[in-house]
């Protein structure tokens, strides 16, 4: 068995790749972070101005991209500082794009791709990286599937020509889908069906999205996990694992003309066998009605509210709202001087936490999340009407100047940390171009950061911030024999 850890299984929504590079962040910064998003950034040198920094900053600003003859789009981010890689193969094939009654197949999937290929036997791929020093992950979103391995750039070739061989050369029998349904079936059961959390957001997922495949969870529903078949794995791996539907991202001590030179030994070699064709999926109705969700359960010992609204992402926003809804996530909930948490835990002293984020990484939708979490033995009730004032005041009178000024310099910096993490840069591009955004659109976003205006901000929050757009969950503890 591979030591992987796949994609959480719970039904929350993850965060966008810029929240990625907040995660970055948070990792260089501090030696901890709780589940509030990581505290200001550092602002710099005093003699460096707000447009300097914005002028100064970019994404991986070496990258470059190539597309193969068979279709596969290559993107190469040189990074001389030591002689490792990280590769990195995306599929643009999540488990939104799962067929009805079929839920976890895509991550289903990603678990077969482990089981070895005609050329070589089931963990011989696996046992090469470890030989080489190397390290090896999968995870499967609601939009992508992705592969990956950090190790020594001489072995680049090698990893090269064992990802080719799995796109078009797995094996997948009965022999072994049987054992791993098992193994898919034991997930779902300690992630979601353990966890009274995850078990919520399954549910404040089902109802924010209630037409849209987004409220289906990645790993599936048990019921019809059960029924996963080899001929239902292989449907989907004929159709989607095809280079002209995958991205390789090569990050690292390497060239470009380096990484052309063995992906054309290696992936320009596999055949194009399907057109996967474009994703249509079904799409939300507009939002009439606020909704709640309420799941009791004696395993929870602490009382928590969150909200999520339905909001675009960054592939379906207009021009500037992504932008903006990130920059306001910042403003209201990310560290000890956001305002829900100055307001709600240093001021009023009722909760033990509160922040947001926002989730755009998405390919159709975003989701835009306030939490909180009260203190001793605060009502809940209290808590969700003191979080509604916070962000009933940014809506109706906007943000300050300094706090936008501030908002766009802690960004800033969180793209400029993200730059010292190879296998982070492969990810947040990753990321964006599997749901069809451009590379520079990655490189440029702190430009576009610098961009956001307090009037958009305003804007959003008007828009978006809508309570029936939005579903409330609250989760609660309940006696031993009880459960709802």
């Amino acid at each position: 068995m591979d030591q992987r850890v796949s994609t959480p299984a719970s039904g929350f929504r993850r965060a966008s790749f810029l929240a990625v590079i907040a995660a970055s962040a948070a990792i260089l910064a501090a030696p901890a972070v709780s589940r509030a998003a990581p505290a200001d950034a550092p602002a710099g040198p005093a003699a460096t101005t707000p447009a300097a920094t914005k002028a100064a900053v970019k994404i991986a600003p070496d990258a470059t991209t190539f597309t193969l003859s068979n279709g596969m789009q290559v993107v190469v981010v040189p990074d001389h500082r030591a002689p490792i890689v990280t590769h990195m193969v995306w599929y643009k094939i999540g488990a939104a794009d799962d067929p009805p009654g079929k839920s976890g197949i895509a991550h289903f999937l990603e678990h077969l791709m482990f089981k070895g290929t005609k050329a070589h036997p089931a963990g011989e791929f696996s046992s090469k990286v470890s030989e080489g020093g190397g390290q090896e992950n999968a995870f499967t979103t609601a939009d992508a599937t992705a592969y990956y391995q950090t190790i020594g750039k001489q072995q680049l070739g090698t990893l090269m020509a064992f990802e080719a061989d799995r796109m078009e050369g797995l094996v997948i029998d009965d022999a072994v889908v049987t054992p791993e349904r098992d193994v898919i079936l034991e997930e779902r059961r300690m992630r979601v069906d353990n966890n009274p959390a995850s078990q919520l957001g399954e549910a404040i997922n089902a109802a924010l999205y209630q037409n849209h495949h987004y409220g289906i969870p990645i790993i599936g529903w048990q019921q019809e996990m059960q029924g996963l078949t080899a001929e239902d794995a292989l449907s989907q791996y004929r159709r989607y694992y095809t280079p002209n539907n995958a991205i390789l991202v090569v990050a690292g001590d390497v060239t470009p003309d380096e990484v052309r030179r063995l992906a054309e030994a290696t992936f320009g070699r596999v055949k194009v066998r399907a057109e996967p064709g474009p994703r249509h999926r079904p799409m939300e109705p507009p939002p009439l009605a606020p909704r709640t969700v309420t799941l009791a359960d004696p395993r929870v010992t602490e009382p928590s509210w969150t909200r999520n609204y339905l909001v675009p992402s960054y592939a379906s926003a207009k021009p500037g709202e992504a932008e903006a809804l990130d920059v306001l996530a910042d403003i209201l909930g990310r560290g000890p001087t956001s305002r829900l948490y100055s307001q709600l835990v240093v001021k009023d002293g009722i909760a033990s936490s509160a922040g947001a984020y926002y989730s755009g990484e998405a390919l159709d939708y975003g989701s835009f999340a306030v939490y909180a979490a009260p203190r001793g033995d605060v009502p809940l009730a209290k808590l969700e009407a003191a979080v509604d004032a916070v962000i009933a005041d940014i809506r109706d009178h906007g943000v300050t100047p300094d706090e936008l000024e501030a908002a766009k310099r802690r960004t800033r910096a969180m793209a400029i940390y993200a730059q010292d993490s190879q296998s982070m840069l492969a990810r947040i591009i990753g990321t964006a171009m599997a749901t069809g955004q451009p590379l520079d659109a990655v490189q440029e976003w702190p430009s576009r950061i610098g961009d956001v205006t307090a009037a958009d901000i305003a804007a959003a929050a008007a828009a978006y911030l809508d309570a029936r757009r939005s579903v409330t969950g609250t989760l609660i503890p309940a006696p031993a024999e009880s459960r709802s």
